[in-house]
């Protein structure tokens, strides 16, 4: 069941400002906070979240700006410098402490953030941003906004109709899914009008302009998983963060997209058990 949660938080520029955050919360053990990707919601996280929750406090949060989060507040930016301060603050609004957190792409670079600042005790990054050369950045970013365009220019009734057979969920997701058949139909429109109503894509992207991940994440546990099959964001991207990050775990996920949640639902609960163990 969805909830939300208010909390404050101090911006330099801004000053304070109260940012609501909608989240899903189940299972118990160690808590572990999933982030996903830019124009998705928290459903990306759908397929793996029973598995997680057998041994984990799961907490799939939509990003401000996305899914049933509200944009963030006049003077705050979605820049690395607002958003990891903004899930730290959201840390301590629910009362958990340094939880282990996975994210995907856009999660995932907010997630290594997140441990470089030491506020989580391990990390699992799915396909995460920011280990781009610049033509491959110009590439992804002109990919997704064409993913944006398409979903804003098409009317509700074809975006259903095409929902309901294999190829129309090929047409829709195919970018992000390896296996764009197994997505049900009721996700794939949701996760299109998601896209469409993100009210923090273009400042997010925006803000993607300037990211290049060059430092370590020293001392904790952290994966670095990647999609054989990732068509957004290349495979030898995990190869340069494995040699920013000498510490990590390079893992390929075999037969899955850029969001691989969906491919290999039992593998990518799998990895990220294995990172928060």
């Amino acid at each position: 069941m969805t909830a939300t949660v208010s909390f404050a938080v101090d911006s330099p520029a801004a000053g304070r400002r109260t940012v609501e955050v909608a989240y899903e919360r189940s299972g118990t053990g160690a808590p572990l906070v999933l982030l996903h990707g830019i124009g998705h919601h928290r459903q990306a996280w759908d397929p793996v979240l029973r598995i997680l929750a057998a041994e984990r406090d799961v907490i799939a949060v939509d990003l401000p700006g996305f899914g049933a989060s509200p944009a963030l507040p006049d003077g705050l930016t979605y820049d690395l410098g607002t958003m990891v301060p903004v899930l730290g603050a959201f840390f301590d609004a629910l009362g958990v402490v340094r939880p282990h957190v996975a994210g995907n792409s856009l999660g995932g670079l907010l997630a290594l953030e997140l441990g470089r600042e030491k506020l989580v005790r391990s990390v699992t990054a799915l396909s995460p941003a920011g280990f781009w050369t610049r033509s491959e950045r110009r590439y992804a970013f002109g990919v997704l906004r064409a993913m944006r365009g398409a979903a804003l220019s098409m009317p509700m009734p074809m975006i259903e109709r095409l929902s309901k057979s294999s190829p129309g969920r090929t047409a829709l997701t195919s970018t992000i899914y390896a296996r764009p058949g197994r997505r049900s139909p009721d996700a794939v429109v949701s996760e299109t009008v998601a896209l469409r109503e993100a009210t923090g894509f273009r400042q997010t992207l925006e803000a993607g302009l300037t990211v290049a991940f060059t430092d370590d994440v020293p001392d904790m546990p952290v994966t670095v998983a990647w999609g054989v099959k990732d068509r957004l964001l290349l495979r030898r991207q995990g190869v340069r963060a494995k040699q920013v990050i000498p510490g990590a775990r390079l893992v390929r996920l075999p037969a899955c997209g850029h969001v691989p949640m969906n491919d290999d639902p039992a593998a990518v609960a799998r990895v990220i058990l294995d990172t928060s163990r």
